[in-house]
């Protein structure tokens, strides 16, 4: 009975961990300091790295992709994040899109920046 108790326990706690290290909860910083990812956007779909929606209730995110949440306070974020104003300096390109179906990924190999 006590070692079915402790695996449960790390079950838990590792799908806690796991939901909440791909959430996307993200906090807009105007200092490049305290900045996890640089990110340019872009002014169509097909030159962004991930096509974002922003959701405006936290229960709607979904794991990396690319519903995100913007927080007030920066403690309550999982990335930190720094609009950039040239493409160059940025690690994500991203484009705003309209609706939810739209968001996801065009370039997977850029996912772990939201891990």
């Amino acid at each position: 009975m006590c070692q079915f108790v402790k695996n449960s326990l790390l079950l838990i706690i590792a799908l806690l961990l796991s939901s909440s290290l791909s959430s996307q909860k993200v906090f807009s910083t105007s200092k490049s300091y305290q900045a996890d990812i640089k990110v340019f956007i872009v002014n169509q779909g097909y030159q962004a790295d991930l096509k974002v929606f922003k959701v405006s209730r936290e229960y709607e995110i979904k794991g990396n992709e690319g519903l995100w949440f913007f927080v007030n306070q920066e403690y309550k974020s999982e990335k930190k994040i720094l609009f950039v104003d040239y493409q160059y300096q940025a690690d994500l390109k991203v484009y705003f899109v309209d609706y939810k179906y739209q968001a996801g990924w065009k370039n997977s190999a850029k996912k772990y920046l939201l891990y």
